[in-house]
């Protein structure tokens, strides 16, 4: 399969360092989820979360290596302490939180996934939203964006790269 310049940009933004435990809540297929697990080394980890059934079978099937050596965990479910904790990701810190096209920083306060995000972040954590740079809604997201990170307590950083990233700490 292919990977889509979105993600491959998106991942790029990560800047993956080896040891990095990460937390991607709508993985979808696990495209970037794979490229993620191709970047860490033995002390690295990344959680993938979403709510549907199919795509988790698909994540874990594309990244199944990288569970099995322990450095990666697939789960259905979603972004919420209830859900986290039932797969066994509750425990922070996490030094990257991220999300690629998912639409819940733009279409509402997202309050208690941000409350979320934070108490999940190590000191010095980032959280990424990604979105696909296209179309005449880029600024509008982007805005959008940043104003419900500014909102959740982040400071927001806007980059459009490509691919629009609001990422903040």
């Amino acid at each position: 399969m292919s990977v889509p310049e979105r993600v491959r940009l998106a991942v790029d933004a990560l800047d993956v360092a080896p040891d990095d435990r990460l937390l991607e809540f709508g993985c979808g297929p696990g495209v970037s989820v794979e490229l993620v697990c191709a970047r860490l080394g033995p002390g690295g980890f990344v959680a993938a979360i979403d709510r549907s059934a199919t795509a988790t079978a698909r994540t874990l099937a594309r990244v199944w290596s990288c569970v099995a050596a322990g450095r990666a965990v697939v789960c259905r479910t979603a972004f919420t302490a209830a859900g986290l904790a039932s797969c066994g990701l509750a425990s922070a810190p996490y030094d990257k939180i991220f999300s690629i096209n998912v639409n819940l920083y733009w279409t509402g306060p997202a309050t208690a996934e941000l409350a979320l995000a934070r108490s999940l972040l190590a000191p010095g954590g980032r959280l990424y939203a990604f979105y696909e740079a296209a179309g005449g809604r880029t600024a509008e997201i982007a805005a959008r964006v940043a104003e419900t990170f500014r909102a959740g307590g982040f400071a927001p950083t806007v980059t459009t790269d490509g691919v629009l990233c609001v990422s903040g700490i």
